[in-house]
């Protein structure tokens, strides 16, 4: 029968641990490096750690190389310019709803298309001229009219500005005119309203001057009367 081995204590074994980690420290002569780096540290004559200087950045004024061609003429000089924006008078008109806007009928617009090309017909052929059907967004909603690309490339202005519309009774409604977008926009709204355009109407623009139109129109309703017996 083995005997059992007696118990040891955790504090007897801590201790021989401790005893052993002493002899291997004083074998590899490590108590007296570290005593001799503490009283190094703490010298008057040690070297302190060298501060980094700030680092400076020397400005100067060069000229600027110029091209050869240029090197010779003034330098330019730049001024600000007001540039005034294109504005047109306004006008207080009733606002139309456009869940009331009464929409033509296919044979009702054709009708008064064919008016309004008959009107076309019988106009100075030196002066450019338009014909265009309204449609709800013409008189209603947005007011945005757009026109044919061809007649603004060939007979209105290459840049922004203000067209002025002229009645059948001669009163003048000035609108803005967009050269990129090739419509009517701020001035459209009070010449539709004031003359009451509805869908279907047909309208014939004539360009009597560079920036003036004469306006006819051909009323869509025409139809329905020439219907009566």
């Amino acid at each position: 029968m083995v005997a059992a081995k007696p118990k040891v204590s955790y504090e007897e074994c801590r201790r021989k641990r401790l005893e052993e980690n002493k002899k291997r420290m004083e074998a590899l002569n490590l108590p007296q490096l570290s005593q001799s780096l503490r009283s190094s540290s703490s010298s008057p004559n040690s070297t302190p750690m060298k501060q980094s200087k700030p680092r400076t950045v020397e400005k100067r004024v060069v000229v600027v190389r110029r091209s050869s061609r240029v090197a010779n003429m003034p330098a330019p000089v730049y001024r600000e310019v007001v540039i005034d924006r294109v504005a047109v008078p306004r006008r207080i008109f009733k606002r139309r709803d456009p869940l009331n806007l009464v929409y033509a009928s296919a044979e009702a617009r054709e009708y008064a298309l064919e008016k309004a090309e008959q009107l076309q017909s019988t106009l100075e052929p030196q002066y450019p001229t338009l014909v265009k059907s309204m449609l709800p967004s013409h008189v209603s909603g947005g007011f945005w009219l757009g026109l044919s690309v061809q007649f603004c490339k060939s007979s209105l202005p290459k840049n922004d500005g203000v067209i002025t519309l002229v009645d059948e009774d001669g009163e003048e409604f000035p609108t803005i005119y967009l050269a990129r977008k090739t419509g009517l926009s701020g001035g459209w709204k009070g010449f539709s309203v004031a003359h009451e355009l509805t869908d279907g109407d047909a309208v014939v623009f004539q360009l009597i001057k560079p920036t003036t139109m004469k306006v006819y129109i051909i009323r869509v309703n025409g139809f329905d009367k020439s219907e009566e017996p």
